[in-house]
């Protein structure tokens, strides 16, 4: 099981000096990949008084394709996944061609991570509609797959029309893995996942980026997607999962007990989660991370 940690978007400074140093000590610590959200738009609360998203116009975030490179240019062996890229306010060609190049860039140290999305205020900024974005979303997956594969492309679709073209340059990886987030429920609603979006993991994606917890809810929801995978022919091990930690410093003594149970469910990949625990600045994240590299004598 390779274990990552995540992009502390909200909590560190923004300058660059901090995000090498961040990033440049993962690295030597021995993490395998880092992950960073998405969110290009935040939602203004002095409007919204009872808005129930998990982050607002105060929240800061790096656009993840720019923030990798910039990664990318000053380490030279840990990974990234976006985590996840919003796919359906992006155009499709336009994310291929990122991805691509930063793919290139790095070496080929990419994992796509892309998700359907829940914040209607920032398709509205981006003047992509909110509804309909489910299909919008399984169309885009297959555009993905078929402009990373060939130089040249023909698609005729609900959503997209590409006559003869492609991007240049292709991906390193060959295919480039996408991962799918979703399968986790609202974070607005509470609602649980649906079987759709399950199905959808099971069919189109490489590995599940998820946010439920190994427990016995967890374990049904891996079962469901494991029995549709048999059902499109693909074996357990075609898609990947990635858990999270979130290393809080009332739980440290059980920070090897959430990884040992990852493991036991079959997780592929893991991150360590440093955010919401009232650190600043990259010292107090860094510390917490080492910390955690300290407990799991298994960290890579």
């Amino acid at each position: 099981m390779q274990i990552g940690a995540v992009f502390p978007q909200t909590e560190i400074e923004m300058d660059a000096g901090a995000v090498r140093e961040w990033a440049q000590a993962v690295e030597a610590m021995g993490f395998a990949h880092i992950v960073a959200y998405d969110h290009v738009l935040g939602a203004s609360t002095a409007s919204r008084p009872d808005w129930k998203g998990p982050y607002t116009a105060d929240s800061t975030f790096h656009e993840p394709f720019v923030l990798f490179a910039y990664m990318a240019a000053v380490t030279r062996r840990v990974g990234f996944l976006t985590g996840i890229i919003i796919l359906p306010q992006r155009q499709t060609a336009l994310v291929a061609k990122q991805a691509a190049s930063l793919d290139v860039l790095s070496g080929g140290r990419l994992r796509l991570g892309v998700g359907a999305g829940w914040n209607e205020v920032e398709f509205e900024g981006l003047g992509v509609p909110f509804a309909g974005r489910g299909a919008r979303y399984d169309e885009q997956i297959e555009v993905l797959r078929a402009l990373f594969a060939e130089p040249a492309v023909t698609f005729r679709g609900a959503h997209h029309t590409i006559t003869d073209a492609g991007i240049n340059p292709l991906p390193l990886q060959r295919p480039l893995p996408i991962w799918i987030g979703g399968g986790n429920g609202s974070p607005i609603t509470g609602q649980p996942p649906s079987d759709k979006v399950l199905r959808r993991i099971a069919r189109a994606a490489d590995g599940w980026f998820v946010l439920w917890q190994p427990d016995a809810r967890g374990q049904e929801l891996l079962a469901q997607l494991r029995g549709y995978q048999s059902e499109y022919g693909r074996p357990p091990a075609a898609v990947g999962i990635e858990g999270r930690v979130d290393a809080r410093h009332d739980a440290v003594d059980r920070w090897a007990d959430q990884v040992a149970a990852w493991a036991a469910v079959g997780a592929s990949h893991l991150c360590v989660n440093t955010m919401g625990d009232g650190l600043r600045g990259v010292a107090a994240h860094l510390t917490r991370l080492e910390l955690v590299r300290q407990a799991l004598p298994a960290t890579p």
